[in-house]
């Protein structure tokens, strides 16, 4: 039974083809100095050895939990996870990322030094392909409007979750996070970062080779939660977001068209032969 003093914290680990990562993530759970927390390993349906990897941790600490699912994307990994979550407080954690020893006891002692806190999270670290310290800074919810600045394993209280309706598993190409937060936020949530390196993010080779492919879809997202959240920009904007919002269809069109168009040609010139 949780302590009143000491919160259960559930940290939903997705996981998706990570299984080499994997028992690093969880080591670093191992390794808090807050031990009231459960872990909740969601397998989003992958072909590797991640079922094994996970199930020999279940059985090294009860506090550690393994669920499966048919792939269907980190938004709906998360919400299945968070779903069986008996926690109080939620930190999302990727399979392939680390925290550090003292994140978790930090983050819940700033919620318990002030409750109106809608969400914590501390200053981020590369490491990997790349090394050096994440400068993520969140300066307002207007700039959050256009702008994330907060990394996914951020902590949040599992009723303002419900409250919200959880992660939107129609976005499976990047960005739910934002999402989430700017409907999390609501305008006038506070934010509160650690000033510490607690997270760190990895950088694998192949994620920097495939960023340039990533920027038009990226853009999609992007013009996905201006559409689903345009109430909100109308507000902060006015009228020139739905300028913004118009050339980004625009665009979107038009990009479309093109690949249509080169499709038609790629198939008339090589395949129709």
């Amino acid at each position: 039974m949780e302590k009143k003093d000491h919160p259960l914290v559930s940290v939903v680990i997705p996981c998706y083809n990570q299984a080499i990562y994997l028992s690093e993530a969880l080591d670093s759970l191992l390794q808090q100095t807050y031990q009231n927390w459960e872990a909740i390993v969601v397998n989003d349906g992958s072909p590797d050895d991640t079922e094994n990897v996970a199930l020999g941790y279940v059985e090294k600490d009860k506090r550690i939990k393994y669920l499966c699912e048919e792939n269907a994307g980190p938004s709906s990994a998360r919400n299945m996870g968070i779903k069986y979550a008996k926690g109080e407080f939620i930190l999302p954690l990727d399979a392939d990322d680390l925290i550090k020893p003292e994140y978790i006891e930090i983050a819940i002692d700033t919620f318990d030094k002030n409750p109106s806190i809608k969400l914590v999270y501390c200053q981020g670290f590369f490491f990997g392909d790349t090394v050096g310290l994440w400068d993520l800074r969140y300066s307002g919810y207007k700039n959050l409007l256009l702008r994330n600045a907060i990394f996914s394993s951020a902590f949040f209280r599992k009723s303002d979750y419900v409250r919200i309706g959880g992660y939107d598993e129609n976005m499976r190409k990047g960005h739910e996070d934002w999402d989430f937060y700017i409907r999390l936020l609501d305008g006038d949530g506070l934010v509160y970062q650690i000033p510490l390196p607690l997270f760190h993010y990895r950088i694998k080779k192949y994620s920097l080779t495939t960023l340039a492919t990533q920027k038009d879809v990226l853009a999609e997202t992007d013009f996905y939660i201006y559409s689903k959240n345009r109430a909100i920009y109308t507000s902060y904007f006015g009228g020139s977001i739905l300028d913004y919002l118009r050339e980004l269809d625009d665009l979107r069109e038009k990009r479309i068209r093109h690949k249509n168009k080169w499709y038609r040609k790629f198939f008339h010139n090589y395949i129709k032969k």
